[in-house]
């Protein structure tokens, strides 16, 4: 029987006791650099929490004694304030689909001590009470779910994002980032504030004509639904009689400024060219841009247009990427990819018309320094300055 210590409730520091444990046994573990076993502390501590302190097990003050007790008889235990239990507990209840004990023998999840993705039924506290780490959480098996992702990203960039995000696919697009890109936690704050998710979001017909769902997915998350193009003169353009001359202007400065373009554009690309010579039955074809991504081990054909989207586009860039598809894919590649790039766009008129076309295409649009507020765009250097810098 447990007695009560130094005033303190014996079920609370029974809870010490039980949470100590998991602690020295994550710590251990924690020696051979693998966050996915902290996230499983973090994770089980929590459902632990959960458990006895939403059910009235616990009284008003708990996590604070339970903490205080931590401290005693952990000496310079850091990160298990009550404050911090408490975001564990919110860590377990924003995750509790993950919680194994719904999913006893069920081949759909992985437990996380099984990196190869073999399926195994997995248990998560034990019928005395104490908590199992190592079977703490049960990971999706599923294209949707990002397992590797997730149990990569640390405690504290998991919060933030359940804090500030509530969707799940929404915070499933920032644990792919925060994996993918390393973030800071500052970084992706700034992420969060400046709404990246709903950016990303093209105008797109990935999901219908790609065939692996995996794929489609990486394509979406890839491409944005507008990119600020700064660079872009904007004084050449509208002052001519031809749309077609405004979008050689605009081709001509991406290219010339192609190093910052391909930042902007997003990850992994490599530039082919642009006019890019294409020749099927004696016709020949130019597309404006093409690039080649190495995430998605597919080409990228970009269609510049000046001014607003128009259909026509669409069956333009489908010709392309039959073109692409039949003449200059490898073998090993993935179907080529299109984006109509344009100065404005309807999105949901762009989601009706695009729906019935069998190659994977998406639209998006672009602003330049001149669609900057004036305060924003007085503060960038002029385009003489800007060679200087560079």
């Amino acid at each position: 029987m447990i007695q009560q210590t130094n005033n303190i409730p014996a079920i609370y520091t029974e809870a010490a006791e039980t949470i100590k444990t998991a602690i020295l046994q994550g710590q251990y573990e924690a020696l051979k650099g693998e966050n996915r076993i902290q996230l499983a502390v973090y994770y089980s501590v929590g459902k632990y929490v959960s458990q006895n302190s939403r059910k009235g097990k616990w009284g008003t003050g708990a996590l604070a004694s339970i903490s205080n007790h931590l401290r005693k008889i952990l000496p310079g235990l850091r990160g298990f304030s009550a404050e911090s239990l408490k975001k564990m507990r919110l860590f377990y209840e924003a995750w509790d689909m993950l919680d194994n004990s719904l999913h006893k023998s069920n081949n759909s999840v992985i437990a996380i001590t099984e990196l190869d993705e073999t399926p195994q039924s997995v248990i998560t506290i034990t019928e005395t009470g104490q908590i199992d780490i190592y079977h703490a959480m049960a990971i999706p098996n599923t294209a949707d779910f990002p397992a590797m992702e997730f149990l990569a990203v640390p405690f504290t960039h998991h919060t933030r994002i359940i804090s500030k995000v509530k969707g799940l696919q929404e915070r499933y697009y920032y644990i792919r980032r925060c994996a993918q890109e390393h973030l800071s936690v500052e970084a992706l704050v700034k992420l969060i504030d400046n709404n990246a998710f709903a950016c990303q979001q093209l105008p797109n017909n990935f999901s219908k004509t790609m065939l692996d769902a995996k794929e489609a997915r990486k394509a979406v998350m890839m491409f944005k639904d507008e990119y600020a193009l700064d660079f872009i003169n904007v004084e050449e353009i509208g002052e001519r009689d031809s749309e077609d001359i405004d979008e050689r202007v605009v081709e001509q400065q991406i290219v010339q400024n192609i190093k910052r373009f391909i930042m902007t554009f997003g990850r992994d690309f490599a530039f082919i060219g642009n006019q890019y010579h294409l020749e099927v039955y004696g016709v020949e074809h130019f597309p404006d841009l093409l690039f080649f991504n190495r995430e998605l081990n597919a080409m990228v054909c970009v269609e510049l247009k000046a001014g607003s989207f128009k259909p026509g586009y669409l069956g333009q860039l489908m010709a392309y990427l039959r073109i692409l598809d039949d003449h200059v894919k490898k073998p090993h590649e993935n179907p080529t990819i299109g984006i109509v790039l344009c100065k404005e766009a309807d999105k949901e008129y762009v989601e009706y018309v695009i729906q019935d076309y069998n190659k994977p295409m998406g639209v998006a649009t672009y602003t330049t320094s001149a669609d900057m507020p004036e305060k924003l765009r007085k503060a960038l250097p002029d385009s003489e300055e800007l060679k200087k810098l560079l």
